[in-house]
């Protein structure tokens, strides 16, 4: 009977472990508030509101990326963009509406949440957009983005 407690009580010790160490971030309570930050940055692009990127992107963001150029059969490498640059082209780049609309991809996926810091990544109508974000006076805000255009685009 005893060693019959203690494998039951093996047993619960494992289930809890397991099913603790089984949570996503997606049951994290700052969940939403980190995939708003994300949201906050591809809409401002999309719906060309330099508003929703201030309100998610710090100011000292560092953004790089590797652009797919077909013709050459190449990428353009270390593309930097300041923080400045993003929300001066989030206030043009789809102000008539060809780039993006209703139907564009913007698949938003959390990787990690911590207390002060989150990954998470993005794909959109550009590519793909990895993020780490870091909690700064109670809000979300994108620090750094490191992004490559769709790798299909390789094969075309």
């Amino acid at each position: 009977m005893k060693s019959f407690i203690i494998s039951m009580m093996c047993i619960a010790c494992f289930l809890a472990f397991t099913t603790s160490s089984l949570k996503g971030p997606e049951d994290h309570p700052e969940f939403k508030s980190v995939h708003e930050a994300v949201s906050n940055y591809v809409n401002g692009l999309y719906m060309v509101d330099t508003t929703l990127i201030e309100a998610s992107v710090h100011p000292e963001l560092r953004k790089r990326g590797y652009w797919y150029n077909s013709n050459a059969g190449a990428y353009r490498d270390n593309l930097d963009m300041s923080f400045n640059q993003l929300r001066s082209l989030a206030g043009k780049w789809n102000l008539d509406g060809k780039q993006a609309n209703e139907k564009t991809i913007k698949k938003i996926e959390i990787y990690d949440i911590n207390s002060k810091t989150a990954t998470a990544r993005l794909t959109a109508a550009w590519g793909l957009d990895y993020f780490h974000l870091a909690k700064l006076d109670d809000k979300w805000m994108i620090m750094n983005v490191l992004w490559q255009s769709l790798p299909e685009e390789e094969s075309k």
